[in-house]
C-alpha cells in the first residue's frame, strides 16, 4: 500500500507543520494565523487571493529539540473427566512495558510516560458543572444555576478538554528515505492482510496434554481471546504516517516506522525492529465450534478419541470436530516482549514477518529516521 506522509497535523486549535527546515507550529482561523518555526515567529494573513506575511522578532534564539495440533480449553468439560489429564496452563505474557524497553527509545519513551501521566483537569470541570446541574433540577431554590451551569460551564469543559489534550499529546514527524518508505509500505500491506483475515486470537496460556483422548487428540490446551488488528494511533500520540496496531486484551503493540510501542494499563514501552524476533509457522488446530470462514480445515476429529483415533463411545455428547490449518506468528524480544498469535487464513503473515526483516536491513547505524519529537 502507498505511503501518504503528511505535512501537517493538527491538535485542537494548533497545526503542527514539517517543512525542509524543520517543525513548526501555528493557531488561528482562515485568513489569520500566527505561529513559530525554525525561521523564527510570523504572522500570516489574508483572503480572497491576497496574503500578508510578516516575520515576528524574536528576543531570543529558536531552539530545537533533538531527535532522540492445539485444542481451546472449555469451561464445560465432561464431569467425569479425571484430573491430571494435562500440565497446569502456563501464562504468555509480556513483561512491564518499562522493562520491555530498550536504551535508545528511553528519552522519547520518558516523554510520552510523562504527558500521559498528566491529570485530566476537564473531568473535574465536569463533575462540577453536572453536580451544579444536578443541584439546579433538583431543588428548586437552586434553580438559578441551571442557566451558569449550561453557558458557562459546556464552554469552559470544552476549553480545559482542549488544553488537557494539548499538554498530553505527543506529535511525532516522520521523513522516510527512498530506501525505507517502500519497505514500510510492504510491512503495512503484511499487516492489512494479518487484519483482513475472518479472525485473529491471541494465546494467553497454554499447557502440554497428558492423555489425548479426553481432549480430542491434541497435543497441548490453550485458552485465546479475540485480537483485533487496525490502523490505530495510540491515545495522545500524533504522526504522519498510517499505524497499525495488534490489540491483545489490555496491552496493545502499535508499528511506527523506526520502533514499536507497547502500551498496557502499567505504562508505555518501546523497542527497535532489530531487538524484535518474529517466527511464523503454520499450525494444526481443533475447532470446538464452527471455523471462520477462510480457514482451511484440514481434517476431523472426535470430543472424545479412543486409541485408534475413532469416536471414544463411553462418552455421551461426542461430536465431531473441524481441525483447521491457521497461522501462527510469535513476536518476542530479549527485553521482555512475548505475543503468541493465531490467523484464521493460513500462510498470510510470512510476508509481513518477511517485509519486517527487509526494513531492518534498510536501517542506517545512525538511525537517522527516527521520529522528530514537535
Amino acid at each position: 500500500m502507498a505511503i501518504y506522509l503528511r505535512k501537517s497535523i493538527r491538535v485542537g486549535p494548533l497545526r503542527f507543520n514539517l517543512s525542509k527546515s524543520g517543525v513548526g507550529v501555528s493557531a488561528g482561523i482562515k485568513g489569520f494565523r500566527v505561529g513559530t518555526g525554525p525561521r523564527g515567529n510570523y504572522v500570516h494573513m489574508g483572503l480572497g487571493g491576497i496574503y500578508y506575511r510578516a516575520t515576528i522578532p524574536s528576543s531570543s534564539p529558536a531552539s530545537s529539540t533533538p531527535a532522540s495440533p492445539r485444542v481451546p480449553s472449555s469451561a464445560t468439560a465432561d464431569p467425569i473427566i479425571p484430573s491430571g489429564t494435562h500440565a497446569p496452563l502456563e501464562e504468555i505474557v509480556s513483561a512491564d512495558p518499562t522493562e520491555v524497553t530498550d536504551s535508545s527509545s528511553k528519552e522519547l519513551l520518558d516523554e510520552i510516560n510523562k504527558k500521559n501521566s498528566r491529570p485530566a483537569y476537564w473531568k473535574f470541570c465536569a463533575g462540577v458543572a453536572g453536580a451544579a446541574l444536578l443541584l439546579a433540577l433538583t431543588n428548586a431554590a437552586w434553580s438559578w444555576l441551571l442557566l451558569p451551569a449550561v453557558l458557562i460551564g459546556v464552554p469552559l469543559i470544552y476549553a480545559v478538554w482542549t488544553l488537557d489534550r494539548l499538554k498530553k499529546s505527543t506529535v511525532l514527524f516522520y521523513e522516510l528515505d527512498e530506501t525505507l518508505e517502500p519497505r514500510y509500505a510492504s510491512m503495512l500491506e503484511g499487516l492489512k492482510k494479518m487484519a483482513d483475515c475472518s479472525a485473529a486470537w491471541y494465546i494467553n496460556s497454554q499447557g502440554k496434554v497428558h492423555d489425548s483422548k479426553y481432549h480430542a487428540g491434541a497435543g497441548s490446551l490453550v485458552t485465546r481471546k479475540d485480537c483485533r488488528i487496525s490502523i490505530a494511533e495510540p491515545a495522545y500520540v500524533k504522526t504522519n504516517v498510517a499505524v497499525y496496531c495488534i490489540a491483545m486484551g489490555k496491552q496493545k503493540l502499535y508499528f511506527f516506522p523506526d520502533r514499536l510501542f507497547l502500551y498496557s494499563p502499567s505504562g508505555v514501552g518501546a523497542l527497535t525492529y532489530e531487538s524484535l524476533s518474529i517466527s511464523v509457522k503454520s499450525t494444526r488446530f481443533i475447532e470446538d465450534g464452527s471455523p471462520p470462514r477462510d480457514a482451511q480445515v484440514v481434517d476431523r476429529t472426535w470430543r472424545y478419541v479412543n486409541k485408534k483415533g475413532g469416536p471414544d463411545k463411553r462418552f455421551k455428547d461426542n461430536r465431531e470436530l473441524p481441525v483447521c490449518l491457521y497461522d501462527e506468528v510469535q513476536l518476542s524480544s530479549s527485553t521482555g516482549l512475548n505475543a503468541l498469535l493465531n490467523l484464521s487464513r493460513n500462510n498470510t503473515a510470512p510476508d509481513f514477518a518477511g517485509s519486517v526483516h527487509s526494513m531492518i536491513s534498510a536501517f542506517p547505524k545512525e538511525r537517522s529516521i527516527a521520529a522528530k519529537p514537535a
